[in-house]
């Protein structure tokens, strides 16, 4: 078992503490969600990019987030390296976020109770992207999807159902949908050519065969 310092579920859990003691902070002097959200314009403030990966809400917006990359960053970080780990979390966290602020922003709500504002925080997108990679990276999946000789559009739709039925069902007032079905979506896809998976020959034969 590696050290906890090494485990990049451990690291990534502490630098959202890190961040949240700094949003309240910071929330002395000012309104720290418009320094650490995404907002339009995206690249007016390019940092948020990640920080809003990483920043909350509230405390109970960070319990939610930070159990659910624990039950799936520990099984995911056996099986691929703690870079290909954190370049996954923030890069499908920010696409999520991104996907959230536009499409809110030209469009609205989609359903009541959905996020309006067009500001966006939080890890979620990214924990569902986790979610979603360790649903279709197994062997279940390889089995019975190879089964089917399924094409690659029809997996893509497929993808896109499911990633949609969880999202609603695990919907609640006020979340950010957009960003859910986003990051479970990209977790479907990179989890079907197995994006994470060690080129390392050094790996072991269970990474290997992820």
């Amino acid at each position: 078992m590696k050290p906890l310092r090494q485990s990049p579920t451990v690291v990534t859990l502490a630098v959202i503490g890190a961040v949240f003691l700094a949003q309240q902070a910071v929330g002395v002097v000012t309104a720290p969600r418009s320094l650490f959200a995404l907002s339009p314009p995206l690249f007016s403030r390019p940092w948020t990019l990640v920080t809003s990966v990483y920043a909350h809400a509230g405390l109970s917006h960070l319990l939610a987030n930070a159990v659910g990359l624990a039950l799936a960053g520990v099984v995911l970080e056996r099986r691929t390296s703690p870079l290909r780990f954190h370049v996954f979390f923030v890069s499908t966290g920010a696409l999520a976020g991104v996907s959230q602020v536009s499409i809110t922003s030209l469009i609205g709500p989609l359903v009541p109770g959905m996020v309006s504002h067009v500001s966006v925080l939080g890890a979620s997108g990214a924990v569902f992207a986790l979610f979603g990679y360790l649903l279709a990276a197994n062997r279940l999946t390889d089995t019975v999807i190879g089964g089917f000789e399924l094409a690659p559009r029809v997996q893509l739709a497929l993808a896109g159902i499911v990633a949609a039925a969880i999202t609603l069902a695990t919907a609640n007032p006020g979340v950010a949908l957009i960003a859910h079905f986003t990051g479970l979506l990209l977790g479907f896809l990179a989890g079907r050519v197995h994006l994470l998976r060690p080129t390392d020959s050094s790996q072991t034969p269970e990474a290997a065969n992820y």
